[in-house]
């Protein structure tokens, strides 16, 4: 199976070319395909606050490069390079303190620092770390994706429906995607009739890049209004309803974009199974359950615009681009160190204790 998973893939959205950081700026698919080259760890967290970059492995990733940058600017100006490095770990943490993976590359390149700080080439180090962050979340998205397709092959194995919600693809990640991987490899395994995207309101990740991402590996994919999602799973027959996540806490309950809450509470009642995949890197045992996510909000513009123009109105707006699913409406979980199903929080610490499967 993984001959034909790596066939299939196309999508690349982080390049890292000669000590620049590249990214396939995701604000303006499909319509235009442009790359942002940036330079240096403000750039990265620019990036990662505008969205021009989405997907907690993606910020992950990126948030690891910008360290790199960040101790390259650092070793240039002299002293102790190291301690002012402090100040680029809080920048790059802060743009988006809800991904878990953001944190948690963060985190292996602190580790990586104190081991090279004296070293003779500390930046030649940090980059190999980096990269490895890179590679490691590419080959996690391969074993999610087998983990992934077995079970739909498991719990229904013919060509069935499947619904998904904002991006979880190669532009989201390290390479072949997290949720979006699992249905990328169940179609090649001839096992999905049809995807149904949500638009995921209000920045249309759905609808911009999942939809245009599975059309152009010619998979069947149908975009609809977030708010049709119920009447879809019973008009439609889907089966699985598979997602992403940006953090899961210890119990189980899952941080993910608006909208992914609603989406389990609908497929719990109308007996579609809801699948999360996410890398073991999501998974925070610090936090007891979804109550103490810290859950980002946007600004109000977002929700007021209708054909190009902001409505002339004071109205107060409630603009959270995350919720929490608990763990009780979800069916399992999938990462690269194994499945859980129903999970709890006996489960997640056991599976955190696993190596990652090969």
């Amino acid at each position: 199976m993984r001959d034909r998973l790596l066939a299939a893939e196309k999508v690349k959205a982080i390049d890292w070319r000669q000590g620049t950081l590249c990214l396939l700026d995701q604000r303006i698919l499909p319509f235009e395909q442009s790359w942002l080259a940036c330079g240096s760890a403000g750039a990265v967290a620019e990036a990662i606050r505008a969205m021009a970059v989405r997907g907690a492995p993606a910020i992950g990733i990126c948030a690891a490069y910008g360290v790199v940058l960040a101790a390259r600017a650092r070793l240039a100006e002299g002293g102790d390079w190291a301690a002012a490095l402090e100040e680029d770990f809080a920048l790059l943490a802060a743009a988006r303190p809800a991904a878990a993976s953001l944190s948690w590359a963060l985190g292996r390149m602190r580790e990586r620092l104190a081991r090279v700080r004296d070293a003779a080439d500390p930046l030649a180090a940090l980059e190999a770390e980096a990269v490895a962050i890179h590679d490691s979340d590419r080959e996690a998205n391969l074993t999610m994706a087998q983990l992934g397709v077995e079970l739909i092959r498991k719990h229904q194995g013919n060509a069935q429906a499947i619904l998904t919600h904002c991006n979880t693809g190669a532009l989201a990640s390290g390479g072949f995607g997290t949720a979006l991987g699992v249905i990328r490899g169940a179609f090649v395994e001839g096992m999905v009739e049809r995807v149904y995207v949500d638009e995921t309101r209000p920045w249309l990740q759905g609808s911009r890049l999942t939809a245009w991402a599975l059309a152009s590996e010619g998979i069947p994919v149908t975009v609809s209004a977030d708010s049709a999602a119920a009447h879809v799973m019973k008009a439609r027959g889907v089966t699985w309803v598979v997602i992403g996540a940006d953090r899961i806490a210890a119990n189980g309950d899952v941080a993910s974009k608006i909208g992914t809450y609603q989406l389990a509470v609908c497929a719990m009642h109308h007996g579609v199974r809801f699948m999360v995949v996410a890398a073991s890197s999501a998974i925070d045992l610090e936090l007891a359950s979804g109550d103490e996510i810290v859950l980002e909000e946007h600004e109000g513009d977002e929700l007021l615009g209708a054909g190009g123009k902001r409505l002339d109105v004071q109205i107060d707006t409630f603009n959270p681009i995350f919720d929490v699913t608990p763990a009780d409406l979800i069916d399992v979980i999938v990462t690269e160190k194994g499945i859980i199903e129903r999970p709890d929080t006996a489960k997640l610490a056991q599976l955190m204790c696993r190596k990652r499967l090969h």
